[in-house]
């Protein structure tokens, strides 16, 4: 009887153990589950106005900043426009920006087009040439010994210098303008690729040669997925440095783009449109930029 009340308290403690570690599982299920629905109530009602706040108002401060030091530049000037005689200009220069009157009066908006395709072929053929070429030099030490030194000597060399070996070569202003992107832009693509190459881990090419990995697999599987961060840095510095090349080229080659626009409303000393001009120029630099630093952070591993 002693043995039956004393089993059966023990049961009676087992099953209030249970019964208490049942509850416990249950409330730290339960918990994850709360929090989950109740995320989403939380971000749908906790809009961060204040970030949004000090991302696009210190930009507008800026802008206004420069339009206001213009402005007061400006004010009793009879050869500089002012702010808003330019912006009445460049309504009327958008609201027809495709017309054609002939073949070296056409809208601003043909212009843009033809520099961007300048810089597209010049830039992919470069893109094309570099990066395998960064690869190169960055996997073995006898080529980058040996490129090392002519890198340093042509990269500093001036775009226009490289202008008139163009004209010679090709005879023809439009190829020796995207020889001119080409030559130019390729320096930052193979600099990068190859320095990423170099700061592949020793391990990883350890284990390559312990699975006996042929070099194409090398390249695929391990070379490439690391060095693509450093080499869309490469590719971002090749866009700037092509839509900086293209429009010093284009003044001195003359036809149709947004460079030789520039100097032909310089020679009809319409300053207005030489504005309107720079401003084009500069935000469609900043688009590309912003949009290969989209590309850059699709394939950045640094919150992995």
């Amino acid at each position: 009887m002693v043995s039956a009340v004393f089993h059966s308290s023990l049961d009676t403690k087992a099953q209030a153990a249970g019964d208490v570690g049942k509850a416990v599982v249950a409330a730290v299920a339960a918990k994850p589950i709360a929090s989950v629905q109740a995320a989403p109530a939380a971000a749908k009602l906790g809009f961060d106005w204040s970030g949004l706040v000090m991302k696009v108002f210190p930009p507008l401060v800026g802008i206004a900043v420069l339009v206001g030091l213009w402005a007061i530049a400006t004010m009793n000037s009879t050869t500089f426009p002012t702010p808003a005689a330019t912006f009445v200009e460049a309504i009327k220069v958008f609201s027809d920006p495709f017309y054609r009157n002939g073949p070296n009066d056409q809208g601003i908006g043909w212009n843009i087009l033809f520099s961007l395709e300048r810089v597209a072929v010049g830039f992919g053929l470069a893109a094309l040439v570099g990066i395998p070429a960064g690869f190169l030099i960055g996997r073995f030490g006898f080529l980058d010994r040996m490129s090392s030194p002519l890198i340093s000597l042509l990269r500093p060399v001036s775009p226009l210098a490289w202008l008139p070996i163009g004209l010679l070569v090709f005879k023809s202003a439009n190829p020796a303008a995207i020889w001119t992107i080409f030559i130019c832009s390729i320096w930052p693509m193979i600099i990068n690729t190859a320095v990423g190459v170099q700061r592949v881990p020793a391990d990883y090419l350890n284990v390559a040669r312990v699975l006996n990995l042929s070099e194409w697999k090398v390249v695929t599987k391990i070379l490439f997925p690391a060095v693509l961060p450093y080499m869309l840095t490469g590719v971002r510095l090749s866009v700037g440095t092509a839509w900086l090349v293209i429009v010093a080229a284009e003044m001195l080659t003359g036809g149709v783009g947004i460079g030789f626009w520039v100097w032909d409303e310089w020679n009809n000393l319409n300053v207005k449109h030489i504005l309107i001009a720079i401003f084009v120029i500069g935000i469609v630099g900043l688009a590309l930029e912003w949009a290969l630093i989209a590309v850059a952070k699709r394939f950045s591993y640094d919150d992995v």
